[in-house]
């Protein structure tokens, strides 16, 4: 089976947040038009916003020509989950650093997810043996 480089997908928890910025809309639109200009994505508009009643937080969904970027807010954990799925290699960025100058994160964890690859095929890379991973890039 072929290997096909479908993009990456980005995953990320950020802990410790200031609560009041995640119940501002501005702000995180500010946080996403930030990762979209860093990693040179497109918009394909301004996206779609959700702000909850009361404390609530905020939903986001920007659509891109190179898929999307979703963010959900919990203000009363003080937690941002981000997820960016990008159709294309090298749409790193530095979540950590990022989201401690934008939202006061204390803590942030990112996960990274190669799309269109499947065990079998990963199994026929020259640096993984039949059944095993291959190793993270």
């Amino acid at each position: 089976m072929p290997v096909f480089d479908m993009g990456e997908e980005w995953v990320v928890d950020a802990f410790g947040c200031d609560p009041r910025l995640l119940r501002d809309t501005a702000c995180l639109r500010s946080v996403a038009q930030t990762i979209l200009r860093e990693v040179s994505l497109h918009a394909l508009d301004d996206g779609f916003w959700h702000t909850f009643p009361g404390e609530g937080g905020v939903t986001g969904l920007v659509p891109l020509q190179e898929s999307h970027l979703a963010l959900h807010t919990y203000p009363e954990h003080a937690v941002a989950t981000f997820n960016l799925y990008c159709c294309r290699s090298g749409c790193a960025w530095d979540w950590s650093g990022g989201l401690k100058k934008a939202l006061g994160a204390t803590d942030v964890t990112v996960r990274r997810v190669e799309r269109g690859r499947s065990p079998t095929a990963r199994a026929s890379r020259p640096d993984t043996k039949a059944g095993e991973a291959a190793r993270e890039e």
